[in-house]
């Protein structure tokens, strides 16, 4: 642009010797612009069309997904972090609410009775889960190879216990297990065999093991059956051309592809079974020997309920999370270091 140059006039610089220059205005330019091709133009407008689709598409998405993130958020996040929020004060009787800062969280770690409940509920989890995994595989591989007839409705009378309310099913299993009354009971008594005494020291831990095996193995079923009807047809029915047994199908195919699966299963049921609550704390009324923290939740739940101290009991709770998500990190980790998953 030359010093000279008017505001709507474009000029080549002087460097420019030789070069044949034309002087033209922007208006002039505006009014000769040049029209793309109609193929061109075209093909702009259909793009264009698309990415209105896509962002109405978008928006209505949103909207479908809003009702899930509410809930998620009044139900889930919000009440995590009013506990952590809660766990760095201490109420006291004289003085109010005060900030105690880490206090609680001592208090916790160092509570003989929380690592009491705790490793009685890494006991709990050691037997319930690896022998319900087990049984659910087992059952979840007859039916998928179609051995057993009917598979649809035994898969159904499987799924049932699941439906049941952990509630209904711990006060059902207690009735019939209760000292003189119960059914299992009148059957030891009749065939003259001493009570046997299900909620006695010896014996409760593995009660509560057989009822949450009771509830959660058909939800386990169903989930390794699912995976296993994912595995493609094409490299059963090549094993089979090429005589593999049956066993062998199962332990060296079918088992290996769906080891994603379960390790889900795992970790879903380690985590429920270190959150167990509903079994003992029902069955207190009928076991003397579920003590206050007999698991961390019930130990929680007293400390909350009972002695109100709510601000120790949001402290056990974080506790609690944090080593589930150790626990749940560490086994994802050293799963994938064996190539389990991806």
């Amino acid at each position: 642009m030359s010093a000279g140059a008017g505001p709507n006039e474009v000029t080549v610089h002087p460097l420019c010797v030789g070069a044949k220059v034309t002087q033209v205005s922007v208006s002039e330019a505006q009014d000769h612009k040049v029209e793309p091709p109609p193929s061109v133009a075209a093909a702009e407008a259909a793009r264009r069309r698309q990415l209105a689709f896509q962002r109405r598409r978008d928006r209505r998405g949103l909207l479908f997904v809003l009702p899930f993130f509410v809930i998620f958020l009044m139900f889930l996040v919000v009440p995590l972090a009013y506990s952590v929020y809660t766990s760095f004060f201490t109420t006291r009787m004289i003085g109010g609410t005060v900030f105690s800062g880490f206090s609680n969280y001592t208090q916790a770690l160092s509570d003989g009775a929380f690592w009491t409940g705790m490793g009685r509920t890494f006991l709990f989890a050691a037997i319930q889960v690896p022998v319900m995994v087990v049984i659910a595989t087992f059952f979840a591989t007859i039916f998928d190879m179609g051995v057993a007839r009917f598979g649809g409705a035994f898969r159904a009378v499987f799924f049932l216990p699941f439906a049941v309310p952990g509630v209904v099913a711990t006060a059902m299993w207690g009735s019939m297990l209760q000292t003189r009354v119960g059914v299992f009971v009148r059957i030891f008594l009749d065939l003259g065999l001493p009570d046997p005494n299900f909620f006695g020291p010896g014996h409760l831990l593995g009660v509560i093991v057989v009822i949450a095996i009771w509830e959660w193995t058909g939800f386990t079923i169903i989930l390794l059956y699912t995976a296993l009807k994912s595995v493609p047809r094409d490299v059963v029915e090549s094993a089979i051309v090429d005589g593999a047994a049956f066993s062998r199908i199962v332990t060296r195919i079918k088992l290996p592809i769906i080891r994603p699966a379960i390790v889900l299963v795992v970790i879903i049921n380690v985590i429920g079974a270190l959150q167990l609550f509903t079994e003992p704390y029902l069955l207190s009324p009928m076991a003397p020997n579920v003590s206050s923290n007999y698991t961390p939740t019930v130990y929680m739940y007293n400390e909350a309920f009972s002695a109100y101290a709510y601000d120790f009991a949001a402290a056990i709770a974080v506790v609690l999370a944090f080593i589930i998500i150790i626990i749940s990190a560490a086994f994802l980790l050293s799963q994938r270091r064996k190539g389990a998953l991806v």
